[in-house]
């Protein structure tokens, strides 16, 4: 009996040790488990200061303090292509207002209009391409970055070519020709785009993965459209500050002054940016040890930088050099003083003309105005009628059309 309630007792004692180690361990293993499960959560997933919770990372350079270039050039951008939409609004209601106001109809205006708006199209587009830039690179932003940042420059550039062209006396780029010329030479670059993008997401079946140095081939034709107009602006500079117009009002050779050294200006300094940006992106970056985190913030301010260089060199300027130059043009009298009488205009002069300025009709007495009704006293070479005759209070001279003179702006 003592032998059975031994085994018994040590029995019981295992049994009261074994089962609460067993749940304790059970409970620690479940513990861990759980622990495991709801780990801490990732760095993308951690609250960015300035944005707000649950916000995908790829945003974050939109709202983050840390990293104040994305909120700097987001409010620059945003700024500029309100400015951008502002110019346009007000230069097609403008243009709406003064053809119906006109009196007399200008055909010139309508190609101006129409390649002042493309530009000013593609300096806003510039402006908002900016933000998919500042948003991380994806496979959905690829594409929109790759076209849309040639194929905007392409366009503003192009309208620049063609009104250096214009300004130099191209005859294929007068009047409606010049918004012509920009479009033909920006349908180049999105062919060239376009190929790009059906080769590598169509053919190919691959996603949009484009490095630095294919960025910068692809850009090949819009600096050579950037390079063209450069020099063709610096020849109109040369030549508005050089070369003596005969135009016969100041006002007009001081506006295309100005607007020469405004567009030189003007594409002076986006190839200066251009040539920074693609600097730092295939050598700078790299050398300074800041390849990937460097990329997308020079491209952004690229953007941000060309646009508002454009848009106040020229956007600005352009439109309102337009608006002032057609508003004091219309309805304007057109003055022929001096064509009748030439020293009408000097003061002791004003008296009537009646044809005596020129000595060799000047009648030498009584006998040689009555002999004009005789038939064989008068030469064969005088006239039937006296310059006394002409009833000075008429205007017998030839109206003029005013022409447009393309060497000038506006005019």
């Amino acid at each position: 009996m003592d032998i059975i309630f031994k085994k018994h007792n040590s029995l019981f004692t295992f049994l009261l040790l074994h089962v609460p180690l067993t749940c304790l361990c059970q409970s620690s293993n479940s513990s861990s488990t759980i622990t495991a499960t709801s780990s801490p959560p990732s760095n993308d997933s951690l609250k960015i200061p300035g944005c707000g919770t649950g916000l995908d990372p790829m945003f974050r350079y939109l709202c983050d303090r840390q990293a104040a270039w994305g909120i700097v050039l987001e409010v620059l951008a945003s700024s500029g292509f309100l400015f951008s939409l502002a110019l346009l609004i007000g230069l097609l209601v403008w243009s709406i207002w003064f053809c119906l106001s006109s009196r007399n109809q200008r055909s010139s205006i309508g190609g101006i209009v129409a390649s002042m708006s493309m530009f000013l199209l593609a300096t806003a587009g510039l402006f908002a391409t900016t933000f998919s830039f500042i948003i991380r690179l994806t496979p959905q932003t690829c594409p929109t970055r790759v076209f849309l940042f040639s194929v905007l420059f392409s366009l503003a550039f192009s309208c620049l070519l063609a009104r250096c062209l214009t300004l130099l006396g191209f005859a294929a780029a007068r009047g409606w020709g010049e918004p012509g010329v920009a479009l033909g030479l920006f349908i180049v670059q999105v062919i060239i785009s376009t190929q790009w993008l059906l080769i590598v997401l169509v053919r190919d079946k691959k996603s949009c993965e484009i490095t630095q140095n294919e960025l910068v081939m692809l850009q090949i034709y819009v600096m050579c459209l950037l390079a063209i107009g450069l020099v063709f602006s610096m020849r109109f500079l040369c030549r508005s500050c050089f070369n003596y117009s005969y135009s016969y009002k100041k006002a007009a050779r001081y506006r295309g002054r100005i607007q020469s050294i405004l567009l030189s200006i003007t594409l002076l300094l986006s190839t200066c940016i251009w040539m920074v940006w693609i600097t730092m992106i295939l050598w700078g970056n790299h050398n300074v040890g800041r390849q990937p985190q460097w990329d997308d913030p020079v491209l952004t301010i690229t953007l941000v930088a060309n646009g508002w260089v454009l848009l106040m060199g020229h956007g600005l300027s352009q439109v309102a050099s337009l608006c002032k130059g057609e508003a004091k043009s219309k309805d304007m009298p057109l003055n022929f003083s001096g064509w009748t009488s030439p020293s009408a205009d000097i003061p002791g002069l004003n008296s009537p003309r009646e044809g005596r300025d020129n000595e060799s009709f000047v009648v030498d007495g009584e006998n040689k105005r009555d002999r004009r009704g005789v038939s064989s006293l008068r030469s064969p070479y005088e006239s039937g009628f006296s310059m006394t005759e002409i009833d000075v209070g008429k205007d017998f001279s030839i109206p003029r059309p005013k022409t447009t003179n393309y060497r000038e702006p506006y005019e």
